[in-house]
């Protein structure tokens, strides 16, 4: 019998894919960080049995990605300061790495695929599209992992790479405008192409390490003024207290 040229369909459970579209609207900021988050809401959304969602949210939660707090329930994960700092100091190492072992390569193929992925950057930042510039920033940084050639660097960025893509959706967000995005990418994706390891080395460990301490900061500034809020309530409320104390002596 002659082939069809079907292609075989691949058997994949429910949870799997339960898991692989909440992790999508997650990464995507469909689900912003911090949200709380109900296995009730979730399988009538998706049409899912409450278990089905439990073990997707059991396994996102490996992943990094959600968090089942006791007697409250799940919620998405929310990077701090700190986690920030971990991921952008980690994450330079590595692209470093990758960055001066794709150009040492000489490999001509997988330098002009890794040009292509600056050429959609481009269009992403022309289109001003948020969503569209986060996937297209994430897959540049994402190619000189897999484009360096590096098996065990690839196993490790894989384990990081869906707090790195939240991470990117957030720093994208602090920059005025696309087309400043697209100019932090150009010295990168120059020295890449222009044959040059040491400098393309050295953009690909600056570029994060400057945007990494932009959110960083960021986030520590507003995790300050969460600690300083319950003190201003309180002390509003005892000038409150205080004032009503005075206007009952005075009567």
């Amino acid at each position: 019998m002659n082939s069809l040229g079907i292609s075989p369909v691949n058997k994949v459970s429910v949870e799997v894919q339960a898991a692989d579209a909440l992790r999508d609207a997650i990464v995507r900021g469909q689900i912003p960080p911090g949200s709380r988050i109900t296995e009730s809401q979730l399988a009538t959304e998706m049409g899912l049995s409450r278990a089905s969602v439990r073990t997707a949210l059991h396994n996102l939660a490996k992943e990094g990605l959600t968090s089942l707090i006791p007697y409250t329930g799940w919620t998405v994960v929310s990077l701090g300061a700190n986690d920030v700092w971990e991921l952008y100091t980690l994450r330079s190492s590595m692209e470093r790495l990758a960055a001066r072992l794709l150009v040492e390569s000489g490999d001509a193929q997988k330098i002009a695929a890794f040009g292509a992925t600056f050429l959609t950057l481009t269009r992403a930042c022309a289109s001003e599209n948020s969503t569209e510039i986060a996937e297209a920033d994430f897959g540049l940084h994402k190619a000189l992992i897999v484009l360096s050639g590096h098996g065990r660097l690839g196993v490790q960025y894989e384990n990081i790479e869906r707090q790195i893509r939240m991470c990117i959706g957030s720093s994208d967000a602090l920059i005025e405008s696309p087309a400043a995005i697209l100019e932090q990418h150009r010295p990168l994706a120059e020295a890449v192409l222009s044959g040059r390891a040491d400098l393309a080395a050295h953009h690909a460990e600056s570029h994060n390490l400057t945007e990494g301490a932009k959110l960083r900061d960021h986030l520590q500034q507003r995790e300050q003024l969460q600690d300083i809020e319950p003190v201003l309530r309180s002390s509003r409320g005892a000038t409150r207290l205080k004032n009503r104390k005075s206007r009952a002596l005075a009567t």
